[in-house]
C-alpha cells in the first residue's frame, strides 16, 4: 500500500488494511511512504500495517488561479526541478524495494509518493489499483493511470475519463469505527472525552495537516460564539504545525474562564470519537472526511480550500443537495459571520437534523471491504 502526505490519505489505506486482514488474517500488508511524511508515524502504529519503507518523491508544484504567473516564479519552479530528481531517485528506491518485497498486489490511495511507485510496478509488471476520492482524479494518478489493473472511484464510474471496464465505482473506504451515532452513541463518546453531556460540542478541523485561515477565523469569532452560545465547548484539532499558534491565539483570545472550555489537539486517531460527541463540525470538506461524517450523520459546515477546485466543487454540489453548511474563504474572513452561522446551527436542533438526514444519504459504509475484495481477486488473477 502506498501514499501519505495527509490524513486523506492515509486514513482510507488504513481502513482497506484491516479489512484485508479480516479477509486473509496471514496477509502480509506493507506500506510506502514518503520520506519525510510528518505523519508517517500513523501507519507505524497501525496493528495491520506489518512494515513500513519510504522513499524519496517529489511535488509538481501548481497553483489554481495563477495561470502563466506561476512559470515566472524562479523559486517555485527551482523546487520543481529538484523534486524532478527526488521522482527518479524515488523510481530506482521503488524498484530495488518491490523487487525484495515481491508484493502480489499495489493499492495507491494517490499523492507524489505513488508515482515512482506505480512506475516500478509497471516496469516489474505488478499489478496495481488506483483509488480516487474526489471527482477530478489527481495529478499522480493519472501519470500511472495507463499501467494500472484497476481504477477504484468514489463517484459514479462515468464521470471520470479512465477506461469505463477497468473503472469500479467503490465509494471512499473509511475505518469501521464510523457509523450512524445515536443520542447514547454520542453521550458515550463524551463521557470518554470527558466532555459534559449537557453541553453544545462545536468541533473544528482542518484535516490532518490543519488549515491555518480556518483555525485563525475560529478564534477570532470565538468570543462571540461563547456570547451567543451558553453551554459551549470548543474541540479543535488545529494540526501538528499550528498547534502552538492556536492555544496562544485562544488564550489571546478568550478570558481564563472560557480558554478553558477550549480543548485543542495537534492530531488524532480517533476522530470518529471527537466528530460523533460534537453537535456541529466546521471542516474543509475533504473527500475522506465528508465520508466518515456521512456515515456518522453529522451536522457539518464546510469551508473548502478555495485552490482546490474539485473540493471546491464537492462541497457546492452537496451544499445545493442541503447536506452541509456552506461558506468560501472570502465569507470566513467577513466579520461576525461565522459565528452567526454556527450559532443558527447550534441553537436550531431541526436544522441540524435536516443537514445530517441529507448528508447521511451518501454514506458508502462498505467501501473498504469492495476495495479489500478488488485486491485480493486482482493478486489472485
Amino acid at each position: 500500500m502506498t501514499g501519505g502526505g495527509s490524513g486523506g490519505h492515509i486514513t482510507p489505506i488504513l481502513a482497506v488494511a484491516a479489512e484485508l486482514k479480516k479477509l486473509v488474517p496471514d496477509a502480509q500488508i506493507d506500506y510506502i511512504g514518503q520520506t519525510g511524511d510528518h505523519l508517517a508515524d500513523i501507519p507505524k502504529q497501525d496493528p495491520n500495517i506489518d512494515a513500513v519503507y519510504s522513499i524519496r518523491a517529489g511535488k509538481l508544484r501548481r497553483y489554481h488561479g495563477e495561470g502563466a504567473k506561476q512559470l515566472l516564479d524562479l523559486p517555485t519552479q527551482l523546487r520543481n526541478v529538484r523534486d524532478v530528481g527526488y521522482t527518479v531517485t524515488g523510481l530506482s528506491q521503488s524498484i530495488r524495494l518491490l523487487r525484495r518485497l515481491r508484493p502480489d498486489v499495489i493499492f495507491t490511495r494517490g499523492g507524489f509518493v505513488s508515482v515512482p511507485v506505480g512506475l516500478a510496478a509497471a516496469i516489474l509488471h505488478i499489478p496495481y489499483i488506483t483509488h480516487d476520492s474526489d471527482g477530478t482524479p489527481s495529478l499522480a494518478n493519472r501519470i500511472i493511470a495507463k499501467w494500472a489493473a484497476k481504477h477504484a472511484v468514489a463517484l459514479p464510474k462515468d464521470l471520470y475519463a479512465y477506461p469505463q471496464g477497468k473503472t469500479v465505482t467503490v465509494g471512499v473506504p473509511v475505518s469501521g469505527h464510523y457509523k450512524p451515532v445515536t443520542a447514547d452513541d454520542k453521550l458515550s463518546y463524551r463521557k470518554e472525552l470527558d466532555i459534559p453531556a449537557d453541553a453544545k460540542v462545536l468541533l473544528v478541523t482542518g484535516g490532518g495537516n490543519g488549515a491555518l485561515p480556518l483555525n485563525r477565523a475560529v478564534i477570532e469569532n470565538a468570543p462571540q460564539l461563547f456570547k451567543r452560545n451558553e453551554g459551549l465547548m470548543i474541540v479543535h484539532i488545529a494540526g501538528r504545525a499550528f498547534e502552538a499558534e492556536a492555544r496562544q491565539g485562544y488564550e489571546a483570545a478568550l478570558p481564563k474562564e472560557l480558554a478553558s472550555k477550549v480543548i485543542i489537539k495537534s492530531f488524532v486517531t480517533d476522530l470518529y470519537r471527537y466528530s460523533g460527541a460534537a453537535d456541529v463540525i466546521v471542516a474543509r470538506g475533504g473527500a475522506t472526511t465528508m465520508a466518515e461524517f456521512a456515515l456518522q450523520g453529522k451536522a457539518c459546515l464546510i469551508v473548502p480550500h478555495p485552490g482546490l477546485v474539485w473540493a471546491l466543487r464537492d462541497s457546492q454540489i452537496l451544499a445545493k443537495a442541503g447536506a452541509i453548511a456552506f461558506l468560501t474563504e472570502d465569507q470566513l474572513e467577513q466579520e461576525q459571520r461565522l459565528a452567526a452561522v454556527l450559532t443558527d446551527l447550534l441553537t436550531h436542533e431541526s436544522a441540524r437534523h435536516a443537514l445530517s438526514r441529507t448528508l447521511a444519504t451518501y454514506a458508502r459504509p462498505d467501501a473498504a471491504k469492495q476495495l479489500a475484495m478488488l485486491l485480493l481477486d486482482v493478486a489472485k488473477t
